[in-house]
């Protein structure tokens, strides 16, 4: 007991003088566990918001935009491979977190359960979806956990390129005839009250927040990233020429940042509970990835038993 103090002690000290934790320092399980589920809730977000996405491949307007969109696609693929490698140096092995969110006890991004019905979706995505993770990572950079602050750097990198093709798309849907701007406005519409839902509930509505705080896991409140994400994002919705769909939206001089209107959290809950538009959908084609993906890993398994069998035989 005396040792487990020690350690929470040096735990601690770190936490205060803003020294990393790393892989093989002592951590509380509370924090372990914390970690994981923020992680892996990020990867899985990574890899099913690449469907959306996916289905728009095909349909691009130009062959600029399907190159552009392949490649950003793939960042996605590699976000999610940076954060599973991650929550591995916690003691979870990939194989268990991918199960977790077949079943669904694992939770993603709930804004990835709405779907991409116009090009303009695509352009809203990485404007606003992209956005608002921005916002959000940007803070992790400074994440207590080593492995997921050095991941975050990389990844806010390429998420940035992401947010601008994104605003680039909207651009020029605005600047295009009324039937395109009238398409982007559909899009806002949309996509603007569950990218807000993005940082989650309020802080004193949040199980999670208070403790990843006191841990320096997160840097800023959910309500403070959410401010922050609407005071950048209405100026570049001006600038656009779009009309942000929140009639209490208004500035507030005295606070110099935006007020807005009530979030409906019963939609972000039904959601999160898996009765959004396409929970079951997104959850369908991950699990036929899974399953369709199944010789390729046999084989990856075969071939580095094989390769170590080898190496044995030579060292004889």
């Amino acid at each position: 007991m005396a040792q487990e103090k020690d350690l929470q002690k040096i735990f601690e000290e770190k936490i205060e003088k803003e020294i990393k934790i790393e892989p093989k320092d002592w951590m509380p399980d509370e924090y372990r566990k914390n970690l994981i589920r923020q992680i892996s809730q990020h990867a899985h977000s990574e890899v099913v918001g690449m469907l959306p996405e996916g289905n728009w491949i095909t349909r691009a307007p130009s062959l600029r935009r399907k190159v552009a969109l392949l490649a950003k696609i793939q960042d996605e693929a590699g976000h999610g491979l940076y954060l599973y490698c991650a929550a591995e140096t916690l003691g979870k092995d990939r194989e268990t977190l991918v199960q977790e969110l077949l079943s669904g006890k694992a939770k993603y991004s709930s804004i990835f359960n709405y779907p991409a019905l116009t090009w303009a979706d695509i352009g809203a995505i990485g404007w606003l979806v992209d956005g608002a993770a921005i916002v959000n990572q940007i803070m992790l950079q400074k994440t207590s956990y080593g492995p997921y602050s050095r991941g975050m750097i990389r990844i806010c990198k390429e998420e940035s390129f992401h947010q601008r093709q994104g605003y680039e798309i909207l651009l020029t849907l605005c600047r295009g005839t009324e039937e395109q701007k009238a398409m982007a406005q559909d899009a806002l519409n949309r996509f603007w009250w569950p990218s807000l839902m993005m940082f989650g509930p309020s802080d004193k509505d949040s199980a999670h927040s208070a403790q990843s705080m006191a841990w320096k896991i997160k840097r800023m409140g959910n309500d403070d990233l959410r401010q922050k994400f609407i005071d950048q994002t209405v100026p570049q919705a001006n600038f656009l020429g779009l009309t942000i769909p929140d009639p209490e939206l208004k500035w507030n001089e005295e606070k110099q940042s935006y007020d807005w209107g009530q979030i409906d959290w019963e939609e972000f809950y039904n959601v999160i509970k898996g009765n959004g538009p396409c929970n079951k959908e997104r959850l369908a084609a991950r699990q036929a990835a899974y399953d369709n993906g199944a010789w390729v890993r046999e084989a990856a398994t075969a071939y580095a038993k094989k390769k170590a069998e080898r190496k044995t035989k030579d060292a004889a």
